[in-house]
């Protein structure tokens, strides 16, 4: 993870070919909330929507969901979020990471039952809630890496 975006916001993106689902952190980086879904156009329009959500946010990293198999193996689409990571990365000079994104989507079709959600009329809520779990996830991971490392450093200060 990177160590120099642990003071700023971070901003998901839950890659789709339709859809681009959107994420950001509070500013302890703490929580997820969703941003509303982009419907995808061009791509020029695309990345200077993300372009604006980082300023406005103060972002300092971005993670962008990796869609590999469920065996780990490298599938069309995470190619495609990797390279979308990348003009990610060029066009906005942040540091981008991926992050696993298996089982996101059906983690959110699930929120999204128990909270009585019809995707059929929200179309973009599955995306949104699954931008949001991936974040929330990349956010857990790096409190409780925090905690780890504080905790050696403690024992290792005794």
């Amino acid at each position: 993870m990177v160590e120099n975006a642990e003071s700023g916001r971070v901003l998901a993106i839950d890659f789709g070919s339709v859809r681009i689902g959107l994420a950001v952190s509070d500013a302890l980086g703490l929580t997820a909330q969703g941003l509303p879904t982009l419907e995808r156009t061009t791509n020029e329009s695309d990345f200077a929507h993300i372009e604006h959500l980082a300023e406005e946010y103060s972002i300092a990293l971005v993670i962008v969901g990796h869609p590999i198999s469920h065996s780990g193996e490298e599938t069309r689409m995470s190619k495609r979020a990797v390279r979308f990571a990348e003009r990610i990365r060029e066009r906005l000079g942040l540091p981008v990471e991926l992050w696993d994104e298996r089982l996101t989507s059906l983690e959110a079709d699930r929120v999204l039952r128990e909270w009585g959600t019809d995707r059929r009329k929200q179309p973009g809520a599955r995306d949104r809630v699954a931008a949001q779990i991936l974040l929330q996830s990349y956010l857990d991971r790096r409190a409780l890496e925090r905690a780890r490392m504080e905790s050696t450093e403690v024992r290792a200060g005794s």
